[in-house]
């Protein structure tokens, strides 16, 4: 296995590991607490966003996450995907996570999200 293919497993099973709730976990087996992460609305440091991901965990247990997209290239993954925080309730479109890996090890992070309204005039849809 080529250690894009390795990143791509190492960046899905984080995302899977957050998503039910195994945080402490999923950040020792994946992430380097040294290196940085870029969302706007944490404090910086992988400690700061772990303790956000425990407390969205909280406020929503039983959400679902779905990829729909991903691609590796070099030391980067970016994921495409699909999160339901509730059940039946607004759902949300992960537009991209990008996760940069060095020594099979999430060294930055990047995430967007962007809430699906009620209707959209797109037809297409987000996915």
């Amino acid at each position: 296995m080529n250690s894009v293919t390795q990143n791509k497993d190492c960046a899905v099973r984080f995302l899977e590991m957050v998503t039910i709730g195994a945080i402490d976990d999923a950040y020792n087996l994946y992430v380097n607490m040294k290196g940085i992460h870029h969302n706007m609305f944490f404090a910086a440091g992988f400690p700061m966003l772990l303790a956000a991901m425990k407390e969205n965990h909280v406020a929503f247990p039983h959400k679902r996450l779905e990829i729909v997209h991903m691609i590796g290239e070099g030391d980067m993954v970016v994921v495409h995907s699909r999160l339901m925080p509730e059940p039946h309730k607004n759902e949300y479109a992960i537009t991209v996570h990008i996760f940069r890996f060095a020594g099979g090890r999430i060294v930055e992070l990047w995430d967007c999200s962007q809430k699906i309204p009620a209707h959209i005039p797109n037809t297409d849809g987000p996915f």
